[in-house]
């Protein structure tokens, strides 16, 4: 099944897929733009993510952006939540929810969140209230539905804190790692630099690469040129534009500079791994 609230007039909507075998996303293949909650109710299965397998078990979430490509290997055994930022903004909302961005630009990423049993059977009786609200159909539905969904970020929020914040990381320390990551998100097409982003987060440089080091993250140089690839690849995979205009698009002026930086990054060269 899926079940679907749309808002015409502020764009905005939320899909329930409830073990729906057509669950997956290519942004460059549809102008949707959700964050996705997707819960395994099934037996241990791999989603790919940009071209890289993970495997989540049963019982298990993950917690996918609006960028990423995926697909479950078998849909039919997940129930996934999905918005976009016209139905629900975790960052306008993360003081409100305590750090609701933290479960999708938090570190890792994707993240995998683990539910215990009592977990699972919560989950699942919320999952029902979801699809008790979907069958309504009066002035307040919306509003409702961004009750519960507020409530499903809430609860996982508190469990992947526990399971993926450090100890011995402060929670303020927690959350700059976030907000480079979703500086960068942002940004990468534009800004190539650390220092862009310490000087928009007020800190220097070295504070940010030291604050990287202490949480065992890659270094932010590393997270900006990484995200540079991947869209750079997802352009090469998905679209027929020529490495210039790709090249373009992800900031650079030249072609060339382009290349040498896809080379040295990915390993070959922009037209090898689109013939690959």
């Amino acid at each position: 099944m899926l079940y679907t609230f749309k808002e015409a007039n502020l764009g905005s909507f939320l899909r329930l897929y409830d073990q729906n075998q057509d669950l997956h996303h290519n942004p460059h293949q549809t102008t949707d733009k959700p964050l996705t909650v997707a819960w395994n109710r099934g037996a241990e299965q791999t989603v790919t993510v940009d071209d890289v397998g993970l495997r989540i078990g049963s019982g298990e979430l993950i917690l996918l952006v609006t960028s990423q490509i995926f697909d479950f290997e078998r849909s039919q055994d997940i129930v996934a939540w999905q918005f976009n930022r016209e139905f629900y903004c975790v960052i306008d909302h993360d003081k409100e929810v305590s750090c609701a961005g933290f479960i999708f630009y938090g570190l890792p990423s994707p993240m995998v969140v683990h539910l215990s049993q009592e977990e699972n059977r919560s989950f699942d009786l919320l999952h029902r209230v979801f699809i008790e609200e979907f069958g309504e159909h009066d002035g307040i539905q919306g509003e409702m539905l961004r009750m519960l969904l507020k409530r499903l970020i809430i609860k996982v929020t508190r469990i992947a804190k526990r399971q993926h914040l450090q100890e011995e990381l402060p929670t303020q320390e927690y959350d700059l790692l976030r907000e480079y990551n979703l500086l960068v998100e942002k940004n990468y097409k534009t800004h190539h630099q650390v220092q862009d982003y310490a000087a928009l987060l007020y800190k220097s440089p070295k504070t940010l690469s030291n604050l990287f080091k202490k949480a065992g993250a890659k270094s932010p140089l590393r997270i900006i040129q990484d995200r540079i690839a991947l869209e750079a690849k997802r352009l090469l995979r998905y679209t027929d534009k020529d490495v210039a205009e790709i090249a373009y698009e992800v900031g650079f002026t030249e072609a060339s500079h382009f290349s040498r930086f896809f080379k040295k990054s990915v390993g070959t060269t922009p037209g090898d791994f689109r013939t690959a």
